[in-house]
């Protein structure tokens, strides 16, 4: 956290896209590069979160803004291929495919609660997915992967980091699909994703305040993830999807 050293946030149109200007000085990334956004929705959203600090910023809060560093600075230096590699690759050790046998009532509950997502996304893109409960997972076809890489390749490399980062919070491709193709809630998702430690937590208790931090707090990254995909998707693809729903 650091004291907050502005007074106004505003947005302007530059060259390339759209800055964030606090008072008036422009925002910069943690690498020093100008802070420039491809589209005003998504600048004004980023322009929000720096308003609503108070005395300090903490930036830990302010999710739209971290993934935008991320789309710009590149940390890892990977390109558009790389992240679609690394997304699907998630499909591997999704977790709505690790089933357990014991105890049956969260076997049962795995199934009437993850099964239906699962066929919701084989249906969707006309693959098989399936689950097990082999340590080793299932076994998921080399045709559904490159399914998966041609579905994600008609987004651009800003979506693409927040749909990485989406199921890195999900610890499942096929959920985030599921959230970012509106199929499910972000309350939903996250649900779905703690469903064994949901279960635990109705058979044993919780402790008191942690849960649901850490709860709000998953919500918080999802939903932000979720809304960085939306922003950031071309035009052309956010009107493709609206009109299959």
């Amino acid at each position: 956290e650091r004291k907050r050293f502005y007074q106004n946030v505003s947005i302007s149109q530059g060259e390339g896209g759209f800055e964030i200007n606090l008072d008036h000085r422009k925002l910069k990334t943690p690498q020093g590069k100008l802070f420039i956004v491809p589209s005003e929705v998504l600048a004004i959203a980023v322009a929000t979160e720096w308003d609503s600090q108070k005395d300090t910023i903490k930036f830990y809060t302010m999710h739209l803004t971290t993934l935008c560093n991320t789309a710009l600075d590149n940390p890892t230096q990977r390109n558009k291929m790389q992240l679609i590699r690394a997304a699907v690759k998630f499909l591997e050790t999704d977790t709505v495919c690790y089933r357990v046998e014991e105890p049956a009532a969260l076997a049962e509950l795995q199934r009437d609660e993850w099964d239906p997502v699962v066929a919701w996304a084989e249906k969707r893109y006309n693959v098989a997915i399936g689950s097990s409960t082999s340590i080793l997972g299932p076994n998921i076809p080399a045709s559904t992967k490159e399914t998966f890489v041609s579905h994600l390749a008609s987004y651009n490399v800003w979506a693409l980091q927040g749909i990485e980062y989406v199921i890195t919070q999900l610890k499942s491709l096929i959920l985030s699909m599921g959230l970012i193709d509106r199929h499910i809630t972000v309350e939903k998702a996250v649900l779905l994703s703690r469903l064994e430690e949901e279960y635990q937590i109705q058979r044993w208790g919780s402790v008191e305040w942690a849960h649901d931090y850490d709860l709000c707090e998953l919500r918080a990254r999802t939903a932000a993830g979720t809304l960085f995909v939306h922003l950031c998707s071309e035009s052309s693809t956010v009107k493709h999807k609206l009109l299959q729903d």
